[in-house]
């Protein structure tokens, strides 16, 4: 083949423009309607350099639905779409004609949920299908599973996958960060199907695929940030809402925050009865945990604690108050909070006041007990311990 030839290939000729995309996209995001200080450029190339390893590896070493393999994605290390950093997250592609097992072993896995998915909530088209839950087959820590889907609906064994369904995804909920062994989750097709050959068309296709994925999850979150942001108040909870198409038992509530250096929000909540719940803090723009390793971003319901009333108190800010339930914005003058709270039976009432910094303590219960640096300190160790185990190799 010539050189020519070569060049006119249709996966050479995709790979030109996955690239050339690539670096127009990387400009793009250095103008004014992205986040645009300093820290934030930094953070944005980061993220774009995340989006091309994420969407290139669920394209093209994912893209298989006869032979699938679990994609992390969406949690510690690819981050999309202001995941939770509760979860550890897993997707597999799919044929709704394919029979298939996903098995494993529970560990220290509080509950897992498994959705079938139409794509990402980032492209054109998207939306869960169906769902299972450990807690339905009585699956609990430490237990092994097996889980049957796909077929012809003539096998009661096997759940159905609904008509147009392209992806298998995983939640795994690590309520408790605990330094012990994760779930194990495998995926295998039971059909008995030919190896495919390679081939330069497919090739093309799934380079072009991803360069979609990027661009999409890229302008798509920035515009959802900014399109929820304009319709609320900052620093104030918008109303309680649920995701369209998404997970039906799952319910949220966002407040976008901005605060100056010597300012702090108060957040004032009873418990939601519900089986998972939890406070989280991402980033505008890019839609990524703010730093889920260092930092204290997240609280849960394990990890809150109440005052002598019952109710929660939860402190935003730059600086650290020294008393409990501190959610550390690592400097980010804005962002996003998230209030989760899923499989509820009741819904909480969360409420918001900016204060000074220096004023927290006096508008805190007075039995609020103090937070030391040393106490601090080994609550961020703990949390990193506990990440080791969750994303260990």
């Amino acid at each position: 083949m010539s050189d020519s030839d070569a060049s006119r290939s249709p996966e050479v000729q995709a790979w030109k423009r996955f690239c050339q995309r690539m670096e127009s996209l990387g400009e793009r995001i250095l103008e004014d309607d992205f986040p645009n200080g300093p820290a934030d450029r930094t953070e944005g190339i980061a993220h774009l350099a995340n989006q091309v390893s994420c969407w290139l590896g669920w394209s093209i070493a994912h893209g298989d639905p006869d032979a699938p393999f679990f994609h992390r994605s969406n949690d510690l290390f690819t981050q999309w779409g202001g995941p939770n950093q509760d979860n550890a997250y897993h997707h597999a592609r799919i044929d709704p004609t394919r029979r298939y097992r996903v098995a494993g072993r529970m560990h220290s896995c509080e509950h897992f949920v498994i959705t079938f998915r139409v794509g990402f909530m980032h492209m054109k088209e998207w939306g869960t299908k169906a769902s299972i839950t450990s807690v339905e087959r009585d699956i609990e820590s430490g237990d092994d599973f097996e889980i049957l889907v796909g077929g012809d609906g003539s096998d009661p064994a096997f759940f159905p996958i609904p008509e147009g369904v392209t992806t298998l995804s995983l939640r795994e909920y690590y309520v408790d960060w605990q330094e012990a062994e994760p779930a194990t989750f495998t995926i295998e097709c039971l059909d008995e199907l030919p190896a495919r050959p390679p081939s330069a068309a497919r090739l093309a296709d799934q380079l072009d695929h991803a360069l979609e994925q990027v661009e999409s999850s890229v302008f798509g979150w920035n515009e959802y940030l900014k399109e929820h942001r304009a319709r609320g108040t900052d620093n104030v909870f918008a109303g309680q809402q649920t995701v369209a198409k998404g997970l039906s038992d799952a319910r949220y509530a966002f407040l976008f925050w901005n605060l100056a250096p010597d300012e702090a929000l108060v957040i004032e909540t009873d418990s939601p009865r519900a089986r998972y719940w939890g406070l989280q803090l991402a980033t505008m723009g890019w839609f990524e945990q703010v730093d889920p390793i260092s930092r204290i971003t997240s609280i849960n319901q394990h990890q809150a604690r109440p005052s002598a009333d019952g109710r929660y108190r939860f402190i935003l800010a730059h600086d650290d108050p020294g008393v409990p339930n501190w959610l550390d914005t690592a400097n980010h003058t804005d962002g996003l909070l998230t209030f989760r709270w899923f499989w509820p039976e009741s819904d909480p009432t969360p409420t918001s006041r900016v204060v000074k910094l220096a004023a927290v303590r006096d508008v805190l219960p007075g039995d609020t007990p103090p937070i030391g640096a040393t106490e601090r300190s080994e609550d961020v160790r703990a949390r990193k311990r506990h990440l080791a185990w969750r994303f260990r190799t």
